[in-house]
């Protein structure tokens, strides 16, 4: 296969099977899908696999701490699947879907790269089955009947200066993050501070990706805290009795999307929060669904080890009662040097002294993953046609030493073929290794503790500096009783620590925690870091520039 087309050029490229095909290949039948088009279809997990019992085995694709040198998780994950299936192996890949604000900003879409790809990628890369737009109406909802109650006279008592429920849409837009709102006179509502997060850093998305069943989703969104009343007593959306019409808004969203990879392989892809923002799990029902259709399931979890697989490990598992059975790290010869201090421009000569600089990133994720968590692992490298022996040698060797296989992947340009033989390693990781799968951290822990478990043991951090808001806040959360809860850390993805410009490994360094808030219909404490924003902004150059379409309605310009 040639690697010279962009990626919508060889998503378009290619002839894709109706979606009831692809269904076909998993035991489902047209009247199991709910169509959203020829190539799209959603599954209600509780009437027509909820009864199945798992039968596959787990594996999680992660990676070291990305840099514009790009990393490829995503096009691992997908061509993994797609390797699994071209050695015969039945597996299914269930990722999350891309939002709406990365697509038109600078970190692009979530659907692949190359001759790994799921597609119709137009359609997951834009509204797809607009899950993400139920998702917003109905944390909206919520927001104007909060601030409806506050008009109407404020039975409850709110205090107005202590909502903590902003407002969210689905794009990059800095300009949102703190307004005024409610001016213009009495009849328009009651003057306070607002703000919007993105979409995809909304409890409501954290809640849709880990409820098991509809009647669970309306049960979490109840326990929402929305802010609290001026004698310091939480308020609920069940308080509010928003929970009937916001779950009505969920229906559909609620259901797993099936699609197809390149190869015509069946893809779930469903709920999309981020990782240094939220959780950074597809959904829990998309994954579960996977799960009982297939012998193997390739999951991924956002951004690097240190957040993304740390969520889904002490969070994700947690709430859904899974084990992995393997972890895929991804990394790139470009992006450890780059981790090793060499500038952009210069990634593509070979340089084995910035690259034994950087690979302490990689190996710092690979203790977390098999000495942290007991889990075995293997090193996926991404391969660029500048890696050189020399580099992949000095990696390999470096990985050997801590026990951990090294295996080159070619999916980018070759597909599923490319794969092969990590595909090959993974089975035998998943047959033969020792799984001795924990947590970092017990539930009875402290929440103070807990942060201070996955500063020191993940970050490698020398501990937590707390503001005293922070303290505050940690101390009334567990008066309230939401101390049980596993924490979500809100953190920078380009560094073990909350300063984005500290690559590799650094050491010595203490994280600095401002602001600790409950998920409560999530069921996590999320602690907000250094500079972390929870509405992203957009690029000098937005990817939107160059994003078109023609007067047949073809999508150009899509990565």
């Amino acid at each position: 296969m040639s690697g010279f087309k962009s990626d919508i050029e060889i998503a378009q490229s290619t002839e894709l099977l109706p979606v009831e095909v692809i269904a076909e290949k998993v035991g489902l039948t047209r009247d199991d899908l709910e169509f959203y088009g020829k190539y799209k279809a959603k599954i209600d997990y509780n009437k027509v696999v909820a009864h199945l019992p798992d039968r596959a085995k787990l594996i999680l694709v992660t990676a070291i701490n990305p840099t514009p040198a790009g990393e490829g998780k995503t096009t691992t994950s997908v061509g993994l699947a797609d390797a699994m299936n071209y050695i015969g192996k039945n597996t299914i890949v269930a990722l999350r879907e891309p939002s709406l604000g990365p697509v038109f900003g600078v970190k692009g879409g979530a659907a692949g790269g190359g001759y790994a790809q799921v597609v119709p990628m137009e359609d997951i890369n834009l509204h797809f089955t607009g899950d993400f737009h139920a998702i917003s109406a109905a944390h909206n909802l919520l927001a104007a009947m909060l601030d409806n109650h506050i008009f109407q006279g404020n039975e409850l008592g709110i205090d107005v200066c202590r909502i903590t429920w902003k407002r969210v849409m689905d794009m990059n837009d800095r300009q949102l993050r703190n307004i005024t709102s409610g001016l213009g006179g009495k009849f328009n509502g009651v003057p306070r501070e607002d703000g919007f997060d993105i979409t995809v850093a909304s409890e409501i998305m954290a809640i849709l990706c880990l409820a098991n069943s509809i009647t669970d989703l309306k049960a979490r969104i109840a326990k929402i805290v929305v802010g609290y009343t001026y004698d310091n007593k939480p308020v609920t959306a069940a308080m509010l009795k928003a929970e009937g019409a916001m779950t009505a808004l969920l229906k559909d969203a609620i259901n797993p999307n099936l699609v197809q990879t390149l190869e015509h392989n069946p893809a779930f892809i469903h709920g999309g929060p981020f990782a240094n923002i939220a959780h950074g799990c597809n959904s829990v029902m998309a994954t579960k669904t996977a799960m009982k259709l297939a012998d193997y399931v390739v999951t991924e979890a956002g951004f690097g080890a240190d957040l993304g697989a740390e969520k889904f490990l002490n969070i994700k598992c947690r709430k859904a009662d899974l084990t992995p059975s393997a972890v895929v790290i991804v990394a790139t010869v470009k992006a450890l040097k780059m981790h090793g201090g060499l500038a952009k421009d210069q990634l593509g000569k070979t340089d084995l002294d910035a690259l034994e600089k950087g690979l302490p990133n990689l190996l710092k994720h690979i203790e977390n993953i098999t000495e942290g968590f007991g889990l075995p692992a293997v090193v996926a490298i991404n391969k660029f046609a500048t890696d050189t022996p020399e580099e992949l040698a000095l990696i390999e060797e470096r990985c050997k030493e801590l026990g951990v296989n090294v295996a080159l992947s070619d999916v980018w340009g070759n597909g599923g073929k490319g794969g092969a033989d990590l595909a090959r390693e993974v089975v035998r990781l998943v047959e033969t290794a020792e799984n001795n799968f924990r947590f970092i951290y017990p539930d009875d822990m402290s929440i103070k503790d807990k942060i201070n478990a996955v500063v020191t043991k993940i970050y490698g951090g020398a501990g937590v500096n707390f503001t005293v808001a922070a303290e505050n806040q940690m101390k009334q959360l567990e008066e309230l009783g939401f101390g049980n809860m596993p924490v979500c850390m809100a953190k920078t993805p380009y560094s073990f620590s909350d300063d984005m410009t500290k690559l590799g490994r650094p050491e010595g360094f203490k994280v600095n925690v401002h602001t600790v808030k409950v998920s409560a219909g999530a069921g996590f404490v999320v602690a907000l870091t250094g500079a972390i924003m929870t509405m992203p902004g957009l690029p000098p150059t937005p990817a939107a520039e160059k994003i078109d379409v023609d007067g047949n309605g073809k999508v150009e310009g899509l990565f």
